[in-house]
């Protein structure tokens, strides 16, 4: 995190992932809680993180940027365009933007901006408690000590990837970014049929929640493909195989490709409004 010293973060909205990053920061590297600066239309929630990180607050963006090495947009799509259009031109030309924006194009935010120096990044939710992942891509005027800047700020919230193709970014707003979700419905789903079998909700939570951070840890450490893994506890006749069956007669690869894809298109239609 040594490439953050003395750097001073502006935060363009402060949600859940602004809220996510400034921790990690914070918790992994020597910036200074006087450093960053988080903007919010919302008083009460510029309060509620500088009583919570020390970091200072305001709700007029342009004041935010100010004196800002690097400008982090974590806004809405939706409110992407006011946001470009108010802060055009005022960014320090030196600086580095970096965009957690889903489905915001590199193009649009630069030439919203009128900066050239562009990070965009694709993180998920996990980055809370530093198991996020997180990736991104840069323009050519990127310079190696933003790109090093930009890699220590996402190590801190977990695993990183940086992909040439900016495509690929929409891709994995569908996969790791809105995958969490798909995971949490999973796991209530499972929860939900133990309690049915007839434990308390208490115990077949712990359960599930056990079960899916052990395979995870037991498929990390393997060398095998997860078809393999997946049959090294199917035994022919066994309860697994009966499960497996009921979940493929009912769709579960199908269904969950069709919401992968849905996301995916979201996520474009989303970069197609910001751009408007």
């Amino acid at each position: 995190m040594s490439d953050l010293q003395d750097v001073t973060l502006a935060f363009i909205g402060s949600g859940v992932m602004a809220e996510a990053m400034i921790n990690g920061i914070l918790s992994q590297g020597p910036t200074d809680p006087p450093r960053m600066m988080a903007s919010d239309p919302l008083t009460e929630r510029g309060q509620e993180l500088a009583e919570r990180y020390g970091v200072k607050a305001t709700t007029d963006n342009r004041q935010a940027v100010k004196a800002a090495q690097i400008v982090v947009l974590s806004v809405k799509p939706q409110v992407l365009p006011v946001v470009l259009k108010e802060l055009k031109g005022t960014i320090d030309p030196s600086g580095l933007v970096l965009s957690i924006v889903a489905g915001a194009r590199i193009k649009v935010i630069a030439e919203g901006l009128g900066h050239s120096a562009v990070v965009r990044v694709m993180p998920n939710t996990p980055a809370q408690v530093g198991q996020g992942m997180s990736v991104w891509t840069a323009t050519d005027r990127v310079s190696d000590e933003q790109r090093g800047q930009a890699k220590s700020i996402l190590q801190a919230l977990g695993e990183e990837i940086y992909l040439e193709d900016e495509d690929y970014l929409d891709m994995a707003t569908a996969l790791s970014g809105t995958g969490p979700a798909y995971v949490f419905l999973f796991m209530e789903a499972l929860v939900d049929a133990g309690v049915h079998l007839g434990f308390s909700r208490r115990v077949a939570q712990q359960l599930v929640l056990q079960t899916l951070q052990g395979s995870v840890a037991f498929a990390r450490q393997s060398i095998a493909h997860p078809a393999e893994l997946r049959n090294m506890v199917t035994s022919p006749g066994g309860t697994s195989a009966e499960a497996l069956y009921q979940l493929e007669k009912g769709g579960f690869r199908t269904v969950l490709s069709r919401a992968i894809w849905a996301a995916y298109q979201k996520s474009k239609y989303l970069g197609e409004l910001s751009s408007k």
